[in-house]
This record gives structure tokens, sequence and C-alpha cells, in this order.
């Protein structure tokens, strides 16, 4: 992330808004990590010649018509339904952003980078 974001006469860091989304989105049962914290694939780039690809931010947001179009990309434990999941993630983001920020969202993608299996 780079620029801030202008919106409704206020203009917010990109990693601010990254911060109030995660934070709403970490506390959605079923969300492992707001991106990729992808512990095998950190190992495989430490010992071994090749590295991993470059990671997508965990939170990107664009402005469309005077309100936010976010995307969001989670790792998730197995066993949730992905589209009740969804359902939730944007839930809390609307009401994060209404909430802190004060502007309306139009749009969350919400894309889902990675899958947590239990210990058995």
């Amino acid at each position: 992330m780079s620029s801030e974001i202008k919106i409704d006469g206020i203009a917010i860091a990109p990693e601010v808004l990254s911060t109030i989304v995660s934070r709403a989105v970490e506390e959605v049962e079923g969300v492992a990590s707001v991106g990729v914290n992808d512990f095998a694939t950190s190992l495989v780039s430490m010992f071994s010649a090749r590295s991993a690809a470059p990671a997508l931010p965990p939170i990107e947001a664009v402005v469309e018509d005077e309100k936010l179009h976010l995307t969001v990309r989670v790792t998730v434990f197995f066993g949730y339904p992905f589209k009740k999941l969804a359902e939730a993630v944007r839930a809390a983001c609307v009401k994060a952003i209404d909430g802190q920020v004060g502007v309306g969202v139009c749009a969350v993608d919400v894309c889902i980078d990675g899958l947590v299996f239990p210990k058995e």
C-alpha cells in the first residue's frame, strides 16, 4: 500500500484502514488470520534457492462514488462454510469502517488465500 485514501474530505493512510479492518476481521469466528501467514512458505523460502511469490497486501481499499471498496485476504480454519464466513467478514468490515471512519462501504471482496487444518 502506498498513497493515502482520500474520501469525504479526509485522507487516511492505507495502513490505518488495514489496522481497522484487520482487527475487526480477526474477531470473526473461522478466520485464522488476515493475510497469508504461511509458516511453511516462509520455511521453504529460508531453506531453498527459490523465493516465495511476493505476498499481496492483506487489505486493499479504493474509493468508488465516495464509498470504500475493500478487498480483504484471509486464511480460514477448515470446516467453516466459505459463503457464511465471507458474509460475516463483510459485515465486520462495514461495521468497523462505519464506526471508526464514518464513511460508507460499497463492496467488500473476500479472498480466501489459505486454509488451516486442525491438528488431529
